[in-house]
């Protein structure tokens, strides 16, 4: 297994225990960080490819485990995606974690009023979802960042960049 493998791995790991043992109540919902600073250090890390497949293979596992509900996809792939397209593009912590908060928080919270209809029989407004988006995804994009921070000057962390 080569070591992205691996990491891709260690990061839904970190994510599916961590929707376990940190949440927090926010409105209509419970807001799990540590999704969001995942999104963020994998989007930094890894790139969008593998921070979008890390946020779907967590909410995946989380739903079938029954720890997680089918929002879990949009808001974990969107904010993924929107975080490292913006590092990818102008290589700055705080951009992926703006990326987060804005994929996940904003759009996201949008996308989920159709998805839920569909998928999940539920009739809401578009801005039912997103006062919880933005608690959790603003609170998980801070914590990520600051561990991002923390951790670029690891000659692991470049050496992963660099593949």
């Amino acid at each position: 297994m080569t070591t992205r493998k691996m990491i891709i791995a260690m990061f839904v790991a970190i994510a599916v225990a961590g929707s376990v043992f940190i949440s927090f109540p926010a409105g209509i919902a419970r807001a799990y960080p540590v999704q969001h600073a995942v999104n963020v250090l994998a989007a930094v890390m890894l790139g969008p490819g593998p921070a979008v497949l890390i946020a779907f293979l967590t909410g995946l596992i989380r739903v079938i485990t029954g720890t997680g509900s089918l929002l879990a996809f949009p808001g974990g792939m969107i904010g993924a995606f929107l975080a490292g397209i913006l590092y990818r593009h102008y290589r700055k912590f705080w951009l992926a974690a703006v990326g987060e908060v804005i994929g996940t928080g904003i759009l996201a919270s949008l996308f989920a009023v159709p998805y839920a209809k569909i998928l999940m029989g539920t009739s809401v407004t578009a801005l039912f979802f997103m006062p919880a988006f933005l608690v959790s995804s603003i609170s998980g994009a801070l914590l990520g960042c600051i561990i991002a921070i923390r951790l670029k000057e690891t000659k692991f962390v470049h050496q992963l960049q660099k593949h």
